[in-house]
């Protein structure tokens, strides 16, 4: 895919996640603030962060794991 794509997602990513760490923080939920904006900067298009291809391949499935785990617990 084209570099523009990704940073297209990066800043999906940064305002979906900033989003998530404001409703956590409306909600009174600390820790998952915490999580939500930790991940916010770390998808950030603005200050490439380099981990390595294969590093950011596991973090984008784990972080995926945990998204559908977080929202299927908070639809019960």
């Amino acid at each position: 895919m084209p570099y523009g794509y990704y940073q297209l997602v990066r800043f999906g990513a940064l305002i979906g996640f900033a989003l998530l760490a404001y409703q956590s923080n409306k909600e009174g939920q600390q820790t998952e603030m915490i999580i939500y904006g930790a991940l916010a900067l770390l998808f950030q298009p603005f200050i490439k962060i380099a981990l390595g291809r294969e590093i950011w391949n596991i973090l984008d499935v784990i972080v995926a794991v945990g998204l559908m785990i977080s929202l299927k617990g908070k639809n019960k």
